[in-house]
């Protein structure tokens, strides 16, 4: 009852008196504080220029989620006239080494995934070492699994074609896979790489050829059987560099050292003359070991590292300059790993002195196990 009175009192006052007549209620808040952490901003990604000269070793994506290892290769590289260092994008395998939120990019393949790749790269940049992203283009067992419609073909026009290692290969005339390798590019230079590397840019060799359909570059061949195939390849060049130039990403490629003193396409599609306008960096492997017996009246190459390697760049930089382009795009992969013949100190010194004879001044060195001549280096 006295809550009825109550308010049947406050009511009559507000009619009479307006909404003044009824004393406010006053409340006391205490600030709200937050228990929860603001999102930190994203650190921007920084992008290293080449150094020049660019001198720099070739790591796997294995070694790279290795810390111990890598971590041993990073203090070689800050100890030495070294600055640079090539990781694996994609490998042999087909395994890109990152993970990436993007759908298009699935990390499938038996290769090495490096959980920390991002700040693996930043602990790089932070160092002022160049990181060179090696992606292997046309080579990939695990896409072919996955689109077998793209793989290269038996003749039949329906099995996967494998070389002699059980390998299997994309057709390189297959836009459809230029788009992913695109796409792959893109993420890559963003996830930090500052130049991207590509190999295996060629048609197959080493299997049974004469048993071998390319389901979307057959046309091309059969009309130009001598340029077809360099022909598909430019294309694909060209391709790259309009689909790239707006990223900022530092484009080389890896090309047979034979490039350098063939003029014909050496049946996989390679001519250096059709590289040269779309890339920043062309690096044809001399290495001394993969020269055939008797190559330039030598019984067996690897043992002349100076030579084999003098005379690969002397003839590179004047096609280069005949195309008009600069010999400063010349870099090439030197070996440093024993195949023919010992290489010690004394033989990748050589192989230096070889580029540097030649008006040259930037080098990659090659070992697939990763285990560098540290002698060689000053």
């Amino acid at each position: 009852m006295a809550a009825l009175i109550f308010f049947a009192l406050g009511t009559a006052a507000f009619i009479l008196f307006g909404r003044d007549a009824v004393s406010p209620v006053e409340y006391s808040a205490s600030p709200i504080i937050s228990t929860i952490d603001p999102v930190p901003e994203p650190k921007p990604i920084i992008h290293l220029s080449p150094p020049i000269p660019t001198r720099g070793i070739y790591m796997t994506s294995c070694v790279a989620a290795t810390p111990s290892f890598r971590e041993q290769l990073v203090k070689l590289i800050e100890d030495t006239e070294l600055n640079s260092i090539v990781i694996d994008i994609k490998d042999y395998s087909g395994t890109i080494s990152f993970k990436s939120d993007n759908p298009l990019l699935e990390s499938g393949g038996k290769g090495c995934v490096v959980d920390d790749m991002k700040e693996f790269v930043e602990e790089l940049h932070n160092k002022n070492i160049y990181v060179i992203g090696r992606i292997t283009v046309f080579q990939d067992p695990y896409y072919t699994k996955k689109r077998p419609d793209l793989a290269v073909k038996m003749a039949d026009k329906k099995t996967v074609w494998k070389d002699y290692k059980g390998l299997s290969f994309i057709d390189p005339g297959a836009k459809e896979y230029w788009d992913y390798i695109v796409e792959l590019s893109k993420e890559s230079y963003k996830l930090g790489f500052d130049e991207l590397n590509f190999d295996y840019v060629r048609f197959p060799s080493d299997g049974n050829m004469k048993n071998v359909y390319y389901t979307f570059s057959q046309d091309k061949l059969n009309a130009d059987p001598s340029l077809g195939k360099a022909k598909v390849l430019r294309d694909f060049f060209a391709y790259l560099q309009n689909n790239l130039e707006n990223t900022g990403a530092i484009l080389s490629v890896d090309l047979f050292g034979f490039v350098t003193t063939h003029t014909d396409d050496l049946n996989i599609g390679q001519i250096l003359e059709y590289a040269i306008p779309y890339f920043d960096y062309i690096c044809p492997m001399v290495y001394p070991s993969h020269y055939p017996k008797g190559y330039n009246n030598y019984s067996n190459p690897a043992d002349h590292p100076y030579e084999i390697i003098s005379l690969a760049m002397a003839s590179s930089t004047q096609r280069l300059l005949a195309a008009s382009s600069t010999p400063s795009k010349m870099r090439p992969w030197l070996q440093d790993f024993d195949l023919g013949a010992d290489y010690t100190s004394e033989m990748i010194r050589k192989e230096k002195k070889a580029v540097y004879d030649n008006g040259l001044d930037s080098w990659l060195l090659w070992d697939p196990a990763n285990k560098y001549t540290r002698g060689a280096l000053d």
